[in-house]
């Protein structure tokens, strides 16, 4: 302890020594001490000093602080201070937090420098990088998180020397995984950072970190935070999914199939006061945005991409990224970034494309969302980034949806514009903007309304219809020769920003819309003042700006040749080729063509879909524009040096072409009707072939209970034998017999019913007898006089007529009821005689028991007979599947035909092996005997076995004795 005190500066005579003599004593005390107390005093005054002297402790103390690491691990105390050493010489933070902004960039430059090239003396030997891992799992905090900030701060030098390292090591990345697992926040934080560092462009450590359940626990550690509520730790995690997703389509998949987009919905829930956001949650929710926007990129494979816009249509994200589109009080970062990921989500999905058209502002009246969106684009006080965000979802929002197109384009024609001018339509709102005084506008409008045009002839047919009102008592003109008109007189309007944006925005409109639309040149070319106005752009030697309009010029001027149909004699295709020759020549205008695709904002715009511009001078081309130029500007060259019988060859194989196309297309219609037949016949074989075997399941039920019920019948047959047989055991019998004793039962009712219906038919017919005798009586005491008598005679005998009418009836019901019962009862002797009933032995009620079996019997035959007509069916199909079984038997007996010639063979094969055998060994005797008669010992089998079981009985024998 007393030469600590001299080294740290204590009390004591004569000159001080210096920091590096310090540091040199130091490192002697590491390296030299025997106590564990002195080393770990000498290491801890190390690291009191590698902040000041940096470069000294790095140079002379690295190697022994390595060595404490290899040798002390009992020690977690000097560890600590070990680690906490190594990362105070490694990490450049703390050099970069003292500095001061007046210093140069040179020293923070040397400060990156020496932290480098300590770091790659560390990693040089890769069990140093091992040796930290192991000690990155110890539990001890002292230990654990001094390791971490190491691990991270030599990943933040040489990152991937350090992830080469770590991913070969055995469990590397895993065991940083379980700091994420870690209950102590600070050291679960640092862990964060310590996965991102790790986690930079390396594909292989991105996809074992996600299947190592990353995106589980960072999403748990989101919502413990309280998602975009949350602090830095939030940010750090959302960065690291960043890093685990972007360019990784093993990672998005496996995100998208552990229904991982559905937890991201909460992050988006934002409510009514949107006011006052702290600026950690707007960095995190510009981070969510991100993150989703990186799942739906159209940068990612199509496939993957559709799936991840299909699920987040499903689980309500879209909608909840709606909602914030058309809230209020909303950051505007945060607005437009929400516009940029909504229109990704939305991009070449026809069901989301759907549902974003029906999304209506919380206006009054309500108005469509892209109505609103483009009231913004066209609207030069909005920020420009703004702008360029409502245009991204607009092209995003056309991008492969015809329909969509097809209703932008309806609001322009003359039949759907709502005459009232209570609304505002999409379609007013982009010629208002093609129309206006800002360049910025008539550029962003002309660009939305080509992508109403995009792949479509259909809609750039329909679009020539458009009229438009330029001045009060002037005619109408069409959108196509305002178009040209504004062209044409560029200069001669003042306008805010650049004329030229205007001319390009114009011209682009153009060329996209006269691209394979022969209707469209033809109405272009009609106009006789397009054709000279090109030509007089093209043949001018302007200014560099003015050299991208020329290029467009030529551009346009070569689609009117290109998909010219000769309609026009002024205009065919060969005059405007000689026209080129005369006032612009060929080898010109093909260098004019050529400024487009060599200006330096066309490479720009062709790298990525999103328009994305510095400012609002560089927004010159569109992205799928930057496509059609790349796709005409060789044919063009090629048709203006084509002569005129090369064109007739060409038109001849285009029509060609057209009519293979339409033949080929013919017979894929033809095809997929026959795939649609074809479908419609499985379906119809997979129902036959289900209620083919719920058929043969029937069929089989019915067939066993066929034989239950013949089973039953023979057991029914067997008992009434017996009973005939046997009268005195009859109640027995019938006691067994308990389907006989619920039959005696209903028969009993039946009987029962019979009785009562008797019985009342017998008092009604006696209440008619009285009847019939009253009036009798009546009638004889009746007349005083002839009328009277007579009358009264008369209406007696109507009325005495009908009641011997009902008389009669009743009576003939009961001779019919007298016939049944009589029948019923032969029948009940008969049944009597056979089996005497105990039960029924009842002699009074023979009339009403002889009724119920009649009528129980009769009920029964229909009974049979329907069973015999069921059975009969069965039997029919029976004979099918017998005959079908039949020729089943006949394949198979022909099989077992072959089996037994197969078997004749093989059995004849064994009597040749085994004659071969029986040969083989006579030979092998023959050849014994021989040895023998020379003189050799030769041992037989018999004799070998023989031995073996004498030295089997002889140590037997030994054991016994033992």
């Amino acid at each position: 302890m007393n030469f600590l005190r001299g080294v740290m500066g204590g009390p004591s005579a004569g000159p001080q020594p210096s920091g590096a003599d310090t540091i040199q004593k130091l490192c002697d005390r590491v390296a030299s001490s025997t106590l564990l107390d002195d080393r770990r005093d000498a290491v801890r005054a190390l690291k009191s000093l590698s902040k000041k002297y940096r470069l000294e402790v790095g140079i002379q103390a690295m190697e022994h602080l390595i060595h404490v690491l290899q040798t002390d691990r009992s020690d977690s105390e000097i560890i600590g201070y070990a680690l906490d050493t190594l990362y105070n010489v490694i990490s450049n933070d703390l050099e970069e937090e003292e500095q001061d902004d007046s210093e140069e960039e040179n020293s923070a430059k040397q400060v990156d420098d020496l932290g480098s090239q300590f770091t790659e003396i560390f990693i040089k030997q890769q069990e140093n990088v091992t040796l930290l891992l192991t000690l990155v799992e110890e539990f001890d905090f002292h230990v654990r998180w001094p390791g971490v900030k190491l691990l991270t701060s030599l990943l933040k030098q040489q990152g991937p020397q350090v992830q080469q390292i770590i991913l070969v090591s055995p469990m590397g990345v895993s065991r940083l995984m379980d700091l994420l697992a870690d209950s102590r926040e600070v050291i679960r934080n640092d862990g964060v950072l310590l996965l991102q560092q790790l986690t930079k462009s390396n594909a292989a450590i991105q996809k074992i970190v996600a299947f190592e359940n990353a995106f589980e626990r960072l999403l748990d550690i989101i919502t413990e935070e309280g998602n975009s509520d949350g602090g830095i730790v939030v940010e750090d995690c959302l960065l690291l999914l960043q890093n685990l997703l972007k360019n990784n389509n093993s990672n998005q998949n496996f995100f998208k199939e552990g229904s991982y987009i559905q937890r991201m919905k909460p992050w988006f829930e934002v409510g009514d006061d949107n006011c006052g956001w702290s600026a950690q949650k707007v960095t995190n929710l510009h981070l969510m945005l991100q993150l989703v926007r990186v799942l739906v990129s159209p940068t990612n494979p199509p496939g993957a991409t559709s799936s991840c816009q299909k699920a987040m249509f499903h689980c309500g994200l879209l909608q909840q990224l709606c909602t914030i589109l058309m809230a209020t009080g909303v950051p505007a970062d945060i607005l437009t970034e929400t516009i940029n990921t909504v229109s990704e989500v939305i991009r070449g999905c026809q069901t989301n494309q759907d549902y974003f058209a029906s999304v209506n502002a919380p206006s009054n009246p309500p108005r469509p969302a892209i109505v609103v969106l483009l009231m913004s684009m066209v609207n030069e006080r909005q920020p420009f980034v703004l702008r360029c965000a409502v245009l991204y979802c607009f092209q995003c929002f056309l991008y492969k949806n015809q329909k969509g197109q097809g209703e932008i384009v309806s609001t322009l024609l003359p039949s759907t514009i709502d005459a009232t001018g209570n609304s505002v339509s999409a379609g007013q709102l982009l010629c208002g903007g093609l129309f206006s005084t800002d360049s910025l506008s008539n550029w962003c409008a002309a660009v939305a309304l080509a992508h109403a045009l995009q792949e479509n002839a259909t809609l750039k047919e329909q679009l020539l219809r458009v009229q438009l009102a330029t001045s009060i008592g002037n005619p109408p003109v069409s959108l196509l020769q305002q178009c040209t008109n504004i062209l044409s007189q560029g200069d001669k309007i003042d306008r805010r920003g650049s004329k030229v944006q205007t001319r390009v925005g114009l011209l682009m409109l153009l060329c996209t819309w006269l691209s394979n639309c022969s209707i469209a040149v033809t109405h272009f070319l009609h106009n006789p003042a397009n054709v000279p106005f090109l030509t007089g752009q093209i043949a001018e030697n302007l200014g560099e700006e003015e050299q991208l309009v020329q290029g467009l010029c030529a551009l346009l001027l070569g689609i009117s040749i290109y998909y010219n149909d000769n309609s026009l004699e002024n205009y065919r295709k060969e005059k405007l080729k000689q026209l080129i020759e005369k006032r612009i020549g060929r080898e010109n205008f093909v260098e004019k063509l050529g400024f487009i695709s060599k200006h330096e904002l066309y490479s720009r715009a062709a790298q990525k879909p999103q328009p994305s511009f510095s400012s609002p001078d560089h927004m010159m081309f569109d992205h799928e524009f930057t496509k059609l130029v790349k796709e005409l500007e060789g044919v063009i060259s090629k048709a203006i040096y084509k002569s005129s019988e090369e064109d007739k060859k060409e038109e001849e194989v285009k029509k060609t072409l057209e009519q293979h196309d339409n033949i080929v297309t013919h017979y894929k219609k033809v095809i997929r009707e026959q795939d649609q037949e074809l479908e419609e016949l499985k379906q119809q074989i997979n129902t036959l072939t289900s209620q083919n075997e719920q058929l043969q399941a029937t069929v089989t039920q019915q067939v066993s209970q066929i034989q239950q019920h013949k089973d039953q019948y023979n057991l029914l047959k067997v008992q009434l034998g017996k009973d005939t047989q046997h009268h005195n055991s009859h109640s027995d019998t019938f006691q067994m017999n308990g389907i006989q004793t619920e039959e005696v039962s209903k028969l009993k009712e039946e009987l029962e019913e019979w009785k009562n219906k008797h019985e009342l038919l017998q008092g009604q017919l006696r209440e008619k007898d009285s009847v019939i005798e009253k009036l009798n009586s009546s009638q004889l005491e009746m007349g005083t006089t002839e009328q009277s008598s007579q009358t009264s005679k008369s209406g007696g005998l109507e009325h005495n007529s009908e009641l011997q009418k009902e008389l009669e009836m009743l009576r003939s019901q009961i001779q019919l009821q007298s016939a049944e019962i009589s029948k019923l009862q032969k029948e009940n002797q008969k049944l009597q005689n056979a089996t005497p009933d105990p039960v029924l032995g009842d002699s009074g009620a023979t009339a009403a028991t002889s009724s119920e079996l009649e009528a129980r019997l009769e009920q029964e035959i229909k009974e049979l007979k329907s069973e015999v007509k069921a059975l009969s069916e069965e039997k029919e199909s029976l004979k099918q599947q017998l005959d079908s079984s039949s020729s089943t038997v006949a394949i198979l007996q022909d099989e077992k035909s072959k089996l037994q010639r197969e078997v004749a063979e093989s059995k004849k094969e064994q009597d040749d092996l085994l004659v071969l055998l029986a040969d083989q060994d006579q030979k092998i005797s023959a050849l014994k005997i021989k040895l023998k008669d020379l003189g050799v010992p030769v041992e037989d089998e018999d004799d070998i076995e023989s031995g073996d079981q004498g030295d089997e009985d002889e140590d037997g024998d030994e054991e016994e004795q033992d």
